[in-house]
Formats: C-alpha cells, structure tokens, sequence
C-alpha cells in the first residue's frame, strides 16, 4: 500500500467507507533514524481518521525503539511493524517478509518496539531517541500541532505485526509460534509467501491455520487475515470461516472507499467522478504546498475511480495526463459525468 493510503485516501475512506481502523503507509526506521525528514509526510494524519496505526519498517531494533517514541509523541492508536512487504528495495534488505528468514531479529525488533512504547508511556519523549535529528524532532512538534494532539495521555498503545505465510514455502504454524512468544497485540498474516509477490490466489486455508496456532498458544494476540478480499460481505465470511478477529482489506479500496460501508451505496459514474473530484482537490489542498509537490501520484486514483465507467479507456487515457485537479474536472465534464 506504499505510494496510496496517504493522508488524502485515508481521509476519502473514513467519510465515505468508515473502515474500523487506518493504517498509514509504511515508513523505514531507517531512513528516520539517518535525518530523512520527507519520511515524515507519511505520517501526517487528521484526527477524524482515529483509530489510525502508524506503520514502521526496517532490520535495526534500536531504531525501531526510538520509532515507536517518535510515533506516540504523534498521537497515533498503535504500531505496525511490517514483516510481509515483498518488495525488492525492502526484502533485499532484510526487512519486510524476509525477517522470516531471521526469526531471531524479528523477536528483538518486536521487543525493541514494545519497549519503546512502554518508555513513551512512562514518561520518555524524543530526548530519548539520539539518532533523531533536530530537523525531526522540530517536525514532530509541527505535525502535532496540525493534528492537535499535544495533550496526549501516556498510554501503552498496541505493537501489531503484519506478515506472510512464508518465504519461499508455507511455514506459518512455525513463523507464527515465534511471533507469539512476543505477544504481539495483534498479527495480521497475508496468504502469500514472498516468492508468490501478488500472483496467485492468497491461500485462506494457510490464513485459517494461523487463526488456529494463535488460539492453540493462549496468547491472548489477535489474529487478522489479508489477501483478496473484495466485498465487505466476503470479509464478513472470511472471519467466520477462519474464525478470525477480522480482516485488512487493500487493494480492493482503490477507488473505492465504499467498500467498507455498512451502508448500500449505488456507484453510478456520477458518484464515483464526484468523490474522485473531491479526493484530488483534498490532495493538492494537503501536498500542494510542499516543494517537491507533483500530482503525478494523484493520476492512480483517478484512473482506479473510473473503473468499468462507460468509454472507460478514453476517459483514464485523458486522466492520466492530467496535471491539476482543475484538468480533471474539466474532463469529468467533457465526458458528461459532472
């Protein structure tokens, strides 16, 4: 979800999908901890997205630590620490699902970051990270101010793991075991090993698995399933099928934030040119100002909205050219939908 669920989607899906919890994209505790202020962006959030996780990432436990301080002194619900991200720049490194290569450092990471919350709670603030640099710590106390959290209740938030079923085979009972002598607050298992990337179908079964290592350790760490999940009513089957505490639903939201709505919405052309209007204006509004703003990453929404619209290639083939979200109006418009 790197590159997507930034503060504009987000904010779409809580007004017009109302999901139980927002992640943000994931962030490398690495590039936080070596003075990559821009990595900051990914955790700007308003506070109508509550309950919001912020997502971490990364192969140093330290740096995981003085994360998670950084991420309580934002005011966020919990931490995710990504353990399944697939991706080359990620799992090449060591970081992502090929921690399940390394078990050992995936436990010291997941302590690591347990402490750091328990740290912030009794008392420690951003004087406690020295690998934070003071154009961060200078940032931190901005973004606190935009969403207005700077009388915060020390609390132990919760420390999440999002993985896979494995590497290159289906080890999940395994993987799983060592994660829970942890006690993780929850884990979210994707059906896909990381040599599967996304192709394939996710394997349920393996997810179903997992569900029933957790139950079968005592722990009391929740359990999450993701992977092809397209409908809120799928979702609703895939918990009770696997007895699971609930789902993450992904790719399935692009451009469509009402797929977690308990509501019946009718997704007419009209509608969807609507939302996605107010999603790139919501965009410029949130970025425009940054100096390296481009609306290039904005053309994605676009074209995902305009999913099975009638004349749908003619219209993403203009979308995707557009530079503003004054263009895109103009050809919702020409094509009859605004």
């Amino acid at each position: 979800m790197d590159g997507v669920t930034d503060l504009p989607f987000r904010e779409i899906c809580q007004k017009y999908g109302r999901p139980d919890v927002l992640f943000t994209e994931f962030s490398s505790v690495e590039g936080i901890c070596r003075q990559a202020v821009d990595l900051l962006k990914e955790f700007r959030y308003l506070p109508a997205q509550r309950p919001i996780i912020g997502q971490i990432y990364g192969t140093t436990p330290e740096f995981f630590r003085q994360s998670a301080i950084l991420l309580c002194e934002l005011g966020f619900d919990g931490v995710d620490i990504n353990m399944g991200c697939p991706a080359k720049n990620v799992a090449h490194g060591g970081a992502g699902a090929a921690l399940i290569q390394t078990p050992a450092l995936a436990q010291q990471i997941i302590q690591a970051t347990q402490a750091g919350v328990v740290q912030w709670a009794a008392g420690a603030d951003l004087a406690a990270c020295p690998n934070l640099s003071q154009e961060i710590k200078t940032a931190t106390l901005q973004m606190k101010l935009e969403s207005q959290t700077n009388d915060l209740v020390r609390r132990l938030i919760p420390v999440s793991v999002k993985t896979r079923i494995g590497f290159d085979k289906i080890v999940v009972q395994d993987w799983l075991k060592t994660l829970l002598e942890m006690s993780p607050a929850a884990i979210t298992v994707h059906g896909r090993t990381l040599r599967q990337l996304y192709s394939g179908q996710a394997d349920w079964e393996a997810i179903g698995l997992a569900a029933e290592t957790v139950r079968e350790s005592g722990v009391k760490t929740k359990i999450l399933g993701n992977g092809d999940i397209t409908s809120r009513a799928q979702a609703l089957s895939r918990i009770s099928e696997t007895k699971l505490d609930g789902v993450l639903i992904g790719r399935a939201s692009f451009g469509n934030p009402w797929i977690f709505s308990t509501e019946q919405v009718e997704l007419t052309p009209e509608l969807k040119a609507k939302v996605a209007l107010e999603h790139a204006r919501l965009y410029e509004q949130t970025y425009g100002q940054d100096k390296k703003f481009s609306f290039l990453p904005m053309r994605k929404h676009l074209s995902w909205y305009t999913h099975s619209f009638p004349q749908a290639r003619e219209l993403r083939s203009v979308l995707v050219r557009s530079n503003s979200s004054s263009e895109a109006e103009a050809i919702f418009k020409q094509f009859g939908l605004l």
